[in-house]
């Protein structure tokens, strides 16, 4: 017993990291409705324009995407098809492996089930907390992930960000800490938080947050595209096992009314 729960504890380590956030950082809370037509195609629209470069979604078919997102055909092939791909084909890139080890030093991963595998939370804290770091070969460091190998292709809509200093709420204990007589939150400077320098991206600070959003619901969706449906599915039965106990529990009470 005590080696099976100990296997258990290891094979848990890595969803407990993630969880938390990995490297001590708390990851911010996302929502995301998988029944939103719109921020699925957003999502997918900057995916497309900005992920599919290096990012492969290989266990999709453009066709699928379309069909579930409402998306028709030709707008599909003429706004997020790059290459040479067919409507049926697979979501991938035209960057080979070799090429990209070359470049980068190692071959980007494949997108299609990120979102199962570091969680939603995950995903959007990371995405918005690149910054400017001249020391890494790329020019971008992330919060989440420190020295990620990976440029900050968001830079254009988010706007330049880097470490420096702002006033924040002052945390003890895990608690925010409030003034005792006004009730104003206190605060205090710190020099390692991230600020966006003003007018440098083309979105607002919520604007870029609510694209990111989608870009996440988009990923979520694409893990898997059927989670609504087995949703669905699995409420019918959950209403047919209660109807089904119904007349169950009388036949069993009519079996045994006679037994003693």
């Amino acid at each position: 017993m005590r080696k099976l729960f100990a296997a258990f504890v290891v094979a848990a380590l890595p969803v407990l990291s993630w969880a938390a956030g990995g490297h001590g950082v708390e990851l911010d809370k996302v929502e995301i409705d998988l029944a939103d037509k719109a921020a699925l195609q957003d999502g997918a629209r900057t995916f497309a324009n900005y992920c599919m470069g290096c990012h492969s979604a290989k266990f999709q078919r453009y066709e699928r995407v379309a069909s579930d997102l409402g998306i028709p055909e030709e707008v599909m092939l003429e706004n997020l098809v790059f290459t040479d791909a067919k409507i049926g084909d697979h979501m991938t890139i035209g960057m080979t492996t070799e090429d990209a080890k070359r470049w980068f030093g190692a071959a980007p991963p494949d997108l299609t089930l990120v979102a199962r595998v570091r969680g939603n939370d995950w995903l959007y804290t990371y995405l918005r907390t690149f910054y400017d770091d001249p020391a890494r070969p790329l020019g971008a460091n992330n919060v989440v992930f420190p020295n990620v190998g990976m440029p900050n292709v968001l830079v254009g809509l988010q706007g330049r960000q880097y470490m420096g200093c702002k006033q924040v709420q002052v945390v003890e204990n895990g608690k925010r800490q409030f003034d005792p007589l006004t009730g104003t939150p206190l605060t205090h400077e710190a020099c390692d938080q991230l600020v966006i320098e003003p007018n440098s991206g083309t979105l607002s600070e919520a604007q870029f947050d609510e694209k990111i959003q989608n870009l996440v619901t988009f990923l979520a969706y694409s893990a898997n595209p059927v989670k609504l449906q087995s949703q669905r599915i699995g409420t019918y039965v959950l209403l047919y096992l209660a109807f089904f106990f119904v007349f169950a529990y009388l036949l069993k009470r009519e079996y045994w009314k006679d037994v003693h």
